[in-house]
């Protein structure tokens, strides 16, 4: 399909499921495409230990990436280059143009942008005061032997506390989990665990602290303080988009709407909001995103 203009009919960036998903229907509708991942495909669900969310039947983060991975790499059609990162995407009306690390510029008629998003750190949060350069895991790379026999501080109120404790099931832990009132509705589905206590909070200042490793002083939402002091301390509080430069339209959120886009750029995956962060969504948008570039290429209009 794509002609001496182009080096392929399709680039796609990000490797995880949203990009795969696309990559994989490009080519069953002909379409060649090469795909640009910084680190290896599906990376983030290698780390996920349980999954409660997809078809198929799988059951954990590796098990599903395994099987995608196995799948796109079969596909004849999709070229990988893998290692390397998008620094600049640019689009005009002939074509779009993708800078990556190397300084090499790839061409096509479209790109779906599928870079997905990256943990936040204490400093992002308005609600937390940390020591300057404080860097923190998320509770997804907590293994079992980081929480048995102990009491872990997890700050906010995001999904991955639930996946964790599915994931660890008779794991002896205590989380202590401190969130402000926008994650309230996030916690209902860990609010009945009893290795779980809720910290309803107003502001959190960490601290460093005498005879054990985390040390906080939590200000509560009636205004009470307490001092809160755990084992170790791992994030919760959500993701940032991670976007390239260049000519992406982003909101006031750091995230990407897709009906904002240039026309030849289309985002799929968790890029466009913090609305759709699923894995389920994320392989239907990039099937979606393919399937939009190869009707737009063919001048078929596309009707909701």
């Amino acid at each position: 399909m794509a002609d001496a203009l182009y080096d392929t009919d399709l680039i796609i960036t990000g490797g995880g499921p949203a990009g795969c998903a696309a990559a994989r229907m490009a080519a069953s509708v002909g379409m060649r495409s090469i795909l640009v991942e910084p680190d290896r495909l599906c990376r983030n669900l290698y780390r996920i230990p349980a999954l409660n969310n997809v078809l198929g039947g799988h059951t954990s983060g590796p098990e599903l990436a395994d099987s995608i991975v196995a799948e796109l790499k079969s596909t004849e059609l999709c070229r990988l280059e893998l290692g390397r990162h998008v620094t600049e995407l640019r689009a005009d009306d002939v074509h779009v143009t993708v800078t990556v690390d190397t300084g090499v510029r790839l061409t096509a008629p479209y790109v779906i942008a599928a870079t997905g998003v990256g943990p936040l750190q204490p400093r992002d949060a308005t609600w937390i005061t940390a020591p300057d350069g404080l860097t923190l895991p998320p509770l997804w790379q907590a293994e079992a032997d980081d929480a048995e026999g102990r009491t872990l501080l997890v700050l906010g109120g995001d999904r991955p506390i639930g996946t964790f404790l599915r994931a660890h099931p008779t794991t002896g832990t205590r989380l202590l989990v401190a969130y402000p009132a926008v994650d309230e509705y996030k916690i209902e589905e860990v609010r009945e665990d009893p290795r779980v206590t809720l910290l309803p909070v107003e502001h959190l200042t960490l601290r460093p602290a005498e005879g054990t490793p985390v040390s906080a002083e939590a200000v509560g939402q009636d205004g009470s303080r307490r001092t809160i002091t755990a084992h170790a301390a791992y994030l919760s509080i959500g993701n940032a988009p991670t976007a390239p430069s260049g000519d992406l339209t982003r909101g006031v959120d750091g995230y990407c709407p897709p009906t904002d886009q240039h026309p030849r750029v289309i985002v799929a995956g968790d890029l466009r909001s913090a609305r759709f962060q699923r894995i389920m969504t994320a392989l239907g948008s990039g099937s979606e995103a393919a399937l939009h570039a190869y009707y737009a290429a063919r001048d078929v209009p596309i009707k909701d």
